[in-house]
Parts: structure tokens; sequence; C-alpha cells
């Protein structure tokens, strides 16, 4: 069993800032820990634009608080995000954020993350491997 804060994780190598900017995510189950997914906690910050595509994962997202307007970039379907809605990237939609606020949310990752992640030009997260 692995009991773990988000408050624990803050300052360590699992809190991890983009190089962009726009986001902080505290990372508090990771591949390492072998359970087939990842789970963080992500601040996208007010203001902000963040372009994502991940080619190589599925992610869920639960707002816990904030709103962001979420825009579908393969459809342009745009979706107003705020606390208690959920959005699942189960088709690698490249999509882009912006917080009309802090945005916090939840997010879920398969496969999991190493922790070592950040957004290349193409908005996507490599696929790394602990052993990488």
């Amino acid at each position: 069993m692995i009991v773990r804060s988000f408050k624990e994780v803050e300052g360590t190598d699992r809190h991890v800032r983009s190089h962009s900017g726009t986001w902080e995510s505290k990372r508090i189950v990771l591949a390492q820990e072998g359970v087939g997914f990842s789970l963080h906690e992500t601040v996208l910050y007010a203001g902000t634009e963040t372009r994502m595509w991940y080619a190589n994962h599925i992610e869920a997202v639960v707002c816990t608080e904030g709103e962001a307007e979420l825009t579908d970039e393969e459809t342009g379907e745009t979706h107003l995000i705020s606390p208690g809605v959920m959005y699942l990237l189960d088709g690698h939609e490249r999509h882009t954020l912006r917080p009309t606020s802090d945005f916090r949310c939840l997010c879920v990752f398969n496969p999991p993350v190493t922790g070592r992640e950040d957004h290349d030009e193409n908005g996507t997260y490599p696929l790394l491997t602990e052993e990488a």
C-alpha cells in the first residue's frame, strides 16, 4: 500500500514545471509504482494557452477548481470545463486548453508517465519507460 500526499510531492522531482511556463504538475503515482497508470494534480495558469497531443497516451482529466476552454483541434468543437467536469482523450485528439482562471485538475495517464515528460514541439509527451 502506498499513502502519499500532494503536499509531500512539492519541491521534489515529482513536482514538474513545464518548459513553456504554462503549467505545473504534482505526479503522485508514476510508472515506477508498476500499477499501469499515473496520477497527477496539474495546474494550468490563467491567461495561458497550452496545445497538447497525447499521441502515445490516453488521458482522463477531472477539473477540481477554475475554468478553461477546451478546443478539440480535430473538430474545432469547444467545451467549457469547470469543477466536476471530466474529459477523456480516448482518440489521441489534438487539443488546446485556455484557462480563464487558474485551472486545477486531476489527470490519469495510460500508459503511465515516468515523471520526466514535458510537451515537445508537437504538444506530445514522449513514450518513456523506467529503463530509459
